[in-house]
């Protein structure tokens, strides 16, 4: 097998969910993702010496995966300058050189990077009330839950490395991070936690701006599509394969095809 094929092979495989190899990868990247976030969480808290010695062993490990991943990554793109400047591959940059060279720990913009395997959830087996996750809307109830979460998250991880070392008392661990984002995004807040330095100030005004801008839209569209999915039931088109269409319907609204019977 010669060097471009082999490239052809292992980007396709990268990119690839529908073949057993292809979604087994994009699952254990997706496992390593939840596991690295994991660990980032837990060393904010006091620990063992020698579990907190386990962990960074363990994440370094991981670190040592994404960057072989990422170089992988670059070695396979046609392109190289449109490959370093797409967004997911920025993100993916970001999650690893700040830890390489000693900068701030930023592991939690490793967040962003669910939003690459997203296309995953349609072939898992989740089905969980009228969140359908093998159905489009299912993906985009996903896609709106993990925007939101994902913003929260990186916000509290932002706010606990501008404030934990210089305030330790009050920004004690990431709950009490994901605590002051949550009550601030929301603009509910609170003041039993308040941030005391220009770069936690400067957070604060930026998550209340994301608070008011972004969630009333995104829960808007939230229930936007829950109404929509309360008005429809699964009935299959044989004319043209839509199987979603609303619960009065008689005829397919794609191709006119009289429909079946509702299937439960």
């Amino acid at each position: 097998m010669n060097l471009i094929l082999w490239r052809k092979t292992i980007s396709r495989y990268l990119e690839d969910i529908e073949t057993p190899i292809g979604k087994t990868i994009n699952l254990i990247l997706l496992g390593l993702i939840f596991l690295s976030l994991a660990i980032f969480v837990t060393e904010t808290y006091s620990i063992p010496q020698v579990l907190q010695i386990w962990l960074d062993n363990l994440d370094l490990a991981i670190l040592v995966l994404f960057t072989i991943e990422y170089i992988v990554r670059f070695w396979c793109a046609d392109s190289k300058i449109k490959f370093v400047f797409s967004l997911f591959s920025i993100f993916d940059l970001l999650s690893i050189v700040p830890l390489l060279i000693g900068i701030m720990d930023i592991r939690f913009i490793r967040i962003f990077r669910w939003f690459r395997l997203l296309r995953l959830i349609r072939f898992l087996d989740f089905k969980i009330s009228i969140f359908k996750i093998e159905t489009e809307d299912g993906v985009i109830f996903a896609r709106i839950f993990l925007t939101l979460f994902s913003i929260i998250f990186v916000y509290s991880g932002f706010i606990y490395q501008a404030e934990h070392s210089i305030n330790p008392t009050v920004f004690r661990n990431f709950f009490d991070a994901l605590y002051f984002s949550i009550v601030t995004m929301t603009t509910v807040g609170f003041g039993d936690v308040t941030p005391v330095s220009e770069s936690g100030r400067a957070l604060t005004v930026l998550m209340i701006l994301t608070g008011i801008l972004l969630i009333p839209w995104q829960i808007g569209e939230l229930v936007k599509k829950l109404l929509e999915t309360t008005t429809q039931v699964q009935k299959s088109c044989s004319g043209c394969g839509l199987s979603i269409h609303d619960f009065d319907a008689n005829h397919c609204k794609i191709c006119g095809t009289k429909l079946e019977e509702f299937q439960k």
